[in-house]
């Protein structure tokens, strides 16, 4: 659940372990009148194999040119693999045909995010802009998309106020996602007053989050994510096994508690089971793709010197994703 960074602000759009992404609507069985008999187009959002599914995705175009929600996906799968560029062609051609879908925009937000955080200062500025008004265009036209309120406020939280931010906003945001989602809204609430210094508020918010919704793991995570953060690394670990414990859901905090155990540089044992036993699911969220697991996973090996079997989960994450260009490079830099 990466962080985009540029001119010198961290805008958390499509979170490393933070901010976890929209749900999904469920699609039609056939997406396009020649789609019988193939996969769910929404479903390719959650197969291990992503060239596999851009091949599916590229023929069901080519035979109608007009399926939005099959260049939606496309975008989508390219924002996974970190190529922005296709991302958002991908993405423009969703908005041109389906312009008053609210998840489209978030989506173009989000892909100009990814962009924004690989470019130069004067580029990434005008990109900036961009965001902002794609995800105001998203919660404008959809008020209940609780996704597109919480990256809209993520952006006035962190964004400094010549280029949009605004913290007043972002409180806002939160008290009308409060009705729909409250587990969500206090996770805004907890990352408003991180921002603001107030990082007891920012704690009893993160830690309502997680009480709001039932127990569910990944805001328990969450809560980690904020403990690591603070420095306060006993802590984060010491919730990371509470949300081990926790109601896993999706299984997608099974993926975010072991990359930040794999960012702080702790219990890389536990982390490596996580990432396996995420890695036996059937089915897997969006927001944490098998490819990135294997990648991930490959790199905790390398910290240990266990080379070959880093190389093994290199090359596994190239065979589903054959474009990413991380595990690409480890891959050379473990075979030298």
């Amino acid at each position: 659940m990466s962080i985009f960074s540029f001119l010198g602000i961290r805008i958390l759009l499509f979170s490393f372990v933070l901010l976890p992404l929209a749900p999904t609507p469920p699609a039609p069985t056939n997406d396009s009148p020649n789609g019988a008999g193939l996969p769910n187009i929404q479903s390719l959002l959650h197969t291990a194999n992503v060239d596999a599914a851009l091949r599916d995705l590229d023929a069901r175009i080519q035979q109608d040119q007009k399926n939005a929600l099959a260049h939606n996906v496309t975008c989508r799968l390219y924002f996974q693999l970190e190529h922005w560029d296709e991302a958002i062609q991908a993405c423009e051609k969703a908005i041109g045909l389906d312009p008053q879908n609210s998840e489209y925009h978030e989506w173009m937000g989000r892909s100009y995010g990814l962009k924004a955080e690989n470019v130069g200062a004067l580029k990434a500025f005008s990109l900036v802009r961009k965001v902002k008004a794609e995800f105001e265009r998203a919660v404008s036209l959809g008020n209940d998309n609780v996704m597109a309120h919480a990256d809209l406020a993520e952006f006035y939280v962190e964004a400094p106020s010549f280029m949009g931010g605004d913290k007043s906003k972002a409180r806002k945001l939160a008290e009308a996602v409060m009705r729909r989602d409250p587990a969500e809204a206090h996770y805004m609430l907890g990352r408003l007053e991180e921002k603001l210094g107030a990082k007891n508020k920012a704690e009893t918010e993160f830690r309502a989050a997680a009480e709001a919704s039932g127990n569910l793991a990944h805001y328990w995570v969450d809560l980690a994510g904020f403990y690591r953060r603070s420095g306060r690394l006993n802590d984060m670990e010491s919730t990371v096994n509470r949300a081990r414990e926790a109601r896993l859901d999706n299984g997608i905090a099974l993926f975010d508690a072991a990359t930040l155990l794999l960012q702080a540089g702790r219990n890389f044992p536990a982390a490596i089971q996580m990432f396996q036993q995420y890695l036996a699911l059937d089915k897997f969220p969006e927001d944490g793709p098998a490819f990135r697991a294997h990648y991930r996973l490959g790199l905790l090996f390398e910290k240990q010197g266990a080379v070959q079997d880093a190389a093994r989960e290199y090359r596994a994450s190239l065979a589903l994703a054959s474009r990413y260009r991380p595990a690409k490079d480890a891959l050379a830099r473990v075979s030298r």
